[in-house]
């Protein structure tokens, strides 16, 4: 029953924000119209949030993915990383699905531009939004967001050990014994993965206030 119930919430909120988004977005965007912040992500999470926003984006860290190895590792040495000039490569490391869009190499992190279409536009839009993003130099203005399909405790925790102050994870596994508040359960999946970016920002309002935590710095759920 318990579960039914949930389900049945979820769909009338969701179908809620559905309709009424202009709306709702609105009045977001009016709580956000003073506030300047970063979002690093590792898929399209972040972009969406700009576009609800109907921001542009100061992050480069938009249209695309980085594996769970090669962020966390990026995240380790942030400055270092965003300082390296931009490569192409035509093979990835990782196992490949004969990928038609560009991969990047910044020094020896992957990035996956699985929205571009061509090398230069991968390269044009990164070089860009990275210069945007560097003219922040406010470190609580970076706002770090990790989701795995893995769902390995382990990185997660490597994550949560990271120094940045403002940092929030999803995960759909049970046993996951992690006990903060910046690290959520979110019972909505694809097969036993965790749902893609977009549809994570869609759900993300069922479980944090995204915008209370971009505007004071805080999670409350």
């Amino acid at each position: 029953m318990v579960g039914i119930l949930h389900k049945s919430n979820v769909f009338v909120q969701r179908k809620y924000r559905s309709l009424f988004k202009k709306r709702i977005s609105k009045q977001d965007i009016e709580l956000l119209k003073d506030t300047n912040f970063i979002i690093i992500a590792n898929n399209c999470w972040g972009g969406a949030i700009y576009q609800w926003l109907t921001r542009s984006y100061n992050t480069p860290f938009i249209g695309l993915f980085i594996n769970d190895t090669c962020y966390l590792k990026l995240l380790s040495n942030f400055d270092f990383y965003m300082k390296q000039e931009l490569q192409f490569i035509t093979k990835s490391k990782y196992a490949s699905n004969g990928e038609q869009y560009p991969i990047g190499l910044l020094d020896d992190i992957e990035i996956h531009f699985l929205h571009y279409k061509s090398t230069e536009e991968a390269e044009e839009k990164w070089v860009r939004r990275t210069e945007r993003m560097l003219e922040e130099k406010d470190e609580d203005r970076y706002f770090f967001k990790f989701s795995s399909s893995s769902q390995e405790e382990t990185i997660y925790k490597k994550f949560h050990s990271l120094k940045f102050k403002n940092k929030i994870s999803f995960h759909i596994n049970n046993d996951c014994k992690i006990q903060s508040s910046a690290h959520l359960r979110v019972f909505e999946r694809e097969k036993d993965k965790i749902v893609n970016g977009v549809k994570l920002f869609k759900l993300s309002f069922l479980y944090v206030d995204i915008f209370h935590w971009l505007r004071h710095n805080e999670i409350r759920k």
